[in-house]
């Protein structure tokens, strides 16, 4: 080959490796800002039918004159929420800890940085009922029966087995089956279950149904330590977006600050956003300054373990929130 046609293919192979890094660079560029308008960063969410601090902070106007905004991005069913944080296709998400605790475990890049719902004697986090002809009054008359929840591998399901079996249940003697909480009431009184685990608002509807008799809630099972459901941010995300992971936080925990203020307000913004009467919707508690603690943390991470769904010691409490990004929160970590 001669030099000069040596020379031409030289030029065109430098010519086609800088196209092909320019190309790289203006997607990197763009992937880089697509979560970006006018220097306010979009963060991802679910956009559902429940009541959310994210969509309330929205509507109290908690956004406006800071760094991050919501980009709702649909429906997401609830079992989806914290895999899909973990890979990064939502940037934030509030699931239960157990369920943060599993994606951990399994090499998640994601990190609880609110708190979330706290369960209350008056304002309990789940309720259970079972229908009033049922015959259902103790712990041991549910083996043999079956039991509807919302989801495994959450509260519903370790708080409940973990409570049955020390009152001596079998809880391999009871079937166990997922009913959405808006089905949970009908499939209860149409004989598809024998008690439903409801969480509020919708929990609302079933204290009102003389047909049903509600037996306990999760605030008689542990008084409360399971209850903690927090929210959760994508560790990219964070790491490339600090200072809007601390706006959405700031204005996750103006929120719930508002609904403890303002309990009666907020149930009726929830009858609003779902649709169902107002004096059908249980009042929501949320933990002050939205402050996370350790020990609710270390409650669930000690039940995986012992259900066999972690292996011991493969994930410290430490690993799985930080409260860095809370401007209420004081210097130090804060434990219980």
């Amino acid at each position: 080959m001669g030099a000069a046609k040596m020379k031409k293919v030289g030029l065109f192979l430098a010519l086609s490796v800088a196209m092909l890094l320019s190309a790289c660079s203006s997607k990197e560029s763009s992937s880089d800002q697509s979560s970006k308008k006018d220097g306010v960063v979009e963060f991802k969410y679910p956009d559902n039918p429940t009541f959310d601090l994210v969509y309330l902070a929205d509507e109290l106007g908690y956004f406006e004159g800071t760094s991050a905004r919501p980009k709702y991005v649909g429906k997401v069913a609830a079992p989806q929420i914290i895999p899909l944080v973990g890979t990064g296709d939502l940037d934030f998400g509030s699931r239960m800890v157990p369920l943060v605790i599993s994606a951990i475990a399994s090499g998640a890049d994601i990190k609880v940085v609110a708190a979330g719902g706290e369960t209350l004697k008056e304002a309990p986090h789940m309720k259970y009922f079972v229908r009033a002809d049922s015959g259902i009054r103790k712990p041991k008359d549910l083996e043999g029966k079956t039991i509807g929840f919302n989801s495994f591998g959450a509260c519903a399901e370790f708080v409940t087995k973990k409570w049955l079996r020390e009152q001596g249940v079998d809880v391999d003697k009871i079937k166990w089956i997922v009913v959405p909480d808006d089905k949970a009431e009908q499939t209860l009184l149409s004989g598809g279950t024998d008690l439903a685990i409801i969480h509020p608002p919708l929990s609302g509807s079933a204290e009102k149904n003389d047909k049903l008799v509600r037996l306990w809630s999760d605030y008689d099972l542990d008084r409360g330590l399971g209850g903690m459901a927090p929210y959760s941010v994508n560790g990219e995300f964070a790491r490339k977006h600090p200072e809007a992971v601390k706006d959405v936080v700031t204005a996750i925990t103006k929120a719930a600050n508002w609904v403890n203020e303002n309990p009666d307000k907020a149930r009726e913004y929830i009858a609003k956003r779902i649709g169902i009467d107002v004096e059908l919707v249980e009042r929501f508690a949320y933990v002050k300054n939205q402050v996370v603690t350790e020990e609710p943390i270390q409650y669930y991470i000690d039940i995986l373990e012992a259900e066999g769904k972690i292996k011991k010691g493969a994930v410290d409490v430490k690993d799985v929130y930080t409260n860095e990004f809370n401007p209420f929160a004081q210097e130090k970590t804060a434990s219980k």
